[in-house]
């Protein structure tokens, strides 16, 4: 039976990869967007690639197209065997974007998405991810979401003192650690993402990871077999300062 998983923000960047590498793998890959021309372009690219994919319209931050987004996976497919809560955004108040500068404006509008969206993603499609013999939820995050490598003096991250990104990632573990202890009595695993530094649009393209890496993370956790791990942020290690390669990152 073909697996089936649900990716948002998947029409381009980390999500697009990810779509793309599941493809590969013989998933049907429902590539939420939400613009049609981008998702339809998504689509005929990735089927173009070889994957079963259909574009799928979902505003994380409008709970109408959540709510019909759900209702049409339920009537195509029944279920889903993956959620990849991959959409995101980063704005910031001013080049320096200290949190002296922060605007309460700013911080509702990347809450919205990185935050309550992830929420509301999840809670209108965990009907559909139970009838799953074994789901898995991926939630999208960043190691700049971690406090103790933020407040570590070795990190490259011990200098950023921005708000609205960070904290929101912060918010998103432990919203991953909540949803691991509601399901720990089922064979639904919850894990949070850090794709690493990710040349993305997200970054101005920056990064010195690929797309195509970053989606490596978030592909092994939609995978992972039944004695994985569970209520994790798991990826890439290189901004830690204590180490390089894939593993658990601490909160």
């Amino acid at each position: 039976m073909t697996s089936i998983a649900l990716i948002t923000g998947a029409n381009k960047g980390i999500g697009l990869a990810t779509a793309r590498e599941l493809g590969a793998l013989g998933w049907t890959v429902l590539a939420g967007a939400r613009d049609d021309s981008r998702g339809q372009r998504a689509e005929k690219e990735l089927q173009g690639a070889g994957a079963d994919a259909r574009f799928v319209r979902l505003d994380v931050t409008d709970e109408e197209s959540i709510t019909a987004a759900a209702r049409w996976i339920e009537a195509e497919y029944g279920r889903l065997d993956a959620l990849i809560n991959n959409a995101g955004i980063a704005r910031g108040d001013g080049w320096a974007a200290k949190p002296s500068r922060t605007t309460l404006a700013t911080l509702r509008e990347v809450y919205e998405t990185n935050v309550f969206g992830v929420v509301a993603v999840t809670n209108a499609m965990l009907p559909l991810l139970r009838k799953a013999q074994a789901a898995r939820i991926v939630n999208v995050s960043s190691e700049v979401g971690s406090i103790a490598s933020s407040t570590h003096p070795a990190s490259p991250l011990y200098p950023m003192a921005s708000v609205p990104y960070p904290s929101s990632k912060t918010a998103l573990n432990m919203i991953t650690v909540m949803y691991a202890k509601e399901l720990s009595d089922t064979p639904i695993k919850v894990n949070a993402a850090n794709p690493g530094y990710c040349a993305t649009d997200l970054n101005g393209r920056t990064g010195f990871r690929t797309p195509e890496q970053g989606a490596e993370v978030s592909v092994y956790l939609a995978t992972l077999p039944p004695d994985g791990p569970t209520g994790q942020l798991w990826g890439d290690l290189a901004m830690t300062g204590d180490d390089q390669g894939y593993g658990m990152l601490p909160w």
